[in-house]
């Protein structure tokens, strides 16, 4: 049995589910991602396995052990864990003592918190704001009190819930190269909550979507974000080109599929005149102003309707009698001269393309 694993987890609030039969496995050492919108259930999920709340139905295993057995196996699970919350939660104490907190309460001795303290401090960057009131700090520098806090007391697993939402790019890229260097260095299971999907690939060694409280997916980031089982996982994802199609002919899984009288190959089982969305995330289209001499079976001619430069990249819009989206590099726009009414080609490899079922 996996280290964490829920079994038909529901919770309502007020006769509305919010989450519905939820199957979740975590292996111990692993990172495994939550990722979902804003009221997709994240929350909800990971207080349930905190045991902060106690779900509807379903059961929730903590290293083989059933947490509903008692009220004393939930508190002696719960000591194996820490959460730490979107919004940061400090003491008004001295950062010093909101690390030490927890060891206090286990009864180590001023020598052994000491310590442990210090090290820690050192390892989130805060030694120097040792005793600084922690609620005068930055919001990142008080994630990183909170996450210190956290893994203090060495907890088997920790869990996150969105640790990075509120802060600004360069806080959140710190808070995570923290967490990143704690998890390696200590080996504990995590579960991460996050609507930050790049976040969600960057760390994670696997992947749940939850949409409307349900799990749709799960696998590795390769899988979840190339091949998305539904239009509302494509979408979630950043496949911004889902197009609708039908499929003309198919030869060992080779398909040329029929979308508004143009032809698009890609690989897949689906059979003649079956209906299908072709998936093709924008930084897999190469734009040219000539059709290329290159392996890749489609080149798509089209007209471009729009531009929008953001930093060094560049997102261009193609009309080839339906929409395609494109992100190039800033410099690689400007030396096309890419601009509205330009013809150019979209070229994009067949193995590139995911295709899902529409019904």
């Amino acid at each position: 049995m996996a280290f964490i694993e829920t079994i038909n987890l529901g919770q309502k609030w007020e006769r509305r589910d919010i989450l519905k039969g939820v199957n979740l496995k975590v292996e111990r050492g692993e990172i495994h991602a939550l990722i979902g919108p804003t009221g997709a259930g994240k929350t909800t999920l990971l207080r349930l396995i905190d045991m902060l709340d106690k779900p509807n139905t379903g059961q929730i295993f903590i290293d083989g052990v059933d947490v509903s057995v008692s009220e004393k196996t939930r508190l002696e699970t719960r000591r194996r864990m820490a959460f730490v919350l979107q919004k940061p939660v400090v003491f008004n104490l001295s950062v010093y003592d909101n690390v030490a907190y927890g060891l206090k309460w286990r009864g180590l001795n001023n020598s052994q918190i000491r310590e442990k303290v210090n090290r820690i401090l050192e390892t989130v960057e805060l030694a120097k704001y040792s005793k600084r009131n922690a609620r005068t700090l930055s919001g990142g520098e008080m994630q990183k009190v909170a996450i210190a806090r956290a893994i203090a007391t060495s907890p088997e697993a920790l869990l996150l819930d969105e640790p990075s939402a509120n802060l600004d790019p360069v806080s959140s890229a710190n808070v995570e190269d923290i967490v990143t260097g704690i998890i390696k260095q200590n080996a504990i299971t995590v579960i991460i909550a996050t609507h930050d999907m790049e976040q969600g690939q960057r760390l994670a060694d696997r992947i749940s979507v939850l949409v409307d409280g349900e799990i749709v997916q799960t696998g590795n980031a390769h899988e979840i974000f190339a091949s998305p089982k539904n239009r509302e996982i494509a979408r979630f994802v950043g496949m911004e080109n889902i197009i609708d199609g039908v499929i003309k002919s198919n030869e060992g899984n080779m398909a040329a599929i029929d979308v508004n009288g143009k032809i698009i190959e890609a690989i897949t089982g689906y059979g003649i005149g079956e209906k299908v969305s072709v998936c093709i995330r924008p930084e897999d289209v190469t734009v040219a102003l000539s059709r290329m001499s290159s392996s890749a079976r489609n080149s798509l001619a089209g007209t471009i309707s729009w531009t929008a430069f953001s930093g060094p990249l560049c997102r261009v819009e193609i009309d080839c009698g339906f929409r395609l989206i494109a992100l190039v590099t800033k410099r690689s726009a400007e030396e096309l001269g890419l601009k509205k009414g330009t013809q150019v080609f979209g070229t994009v490899k067949a193995v590139s393309i995911h295709v899902i079922g529409r019904h």
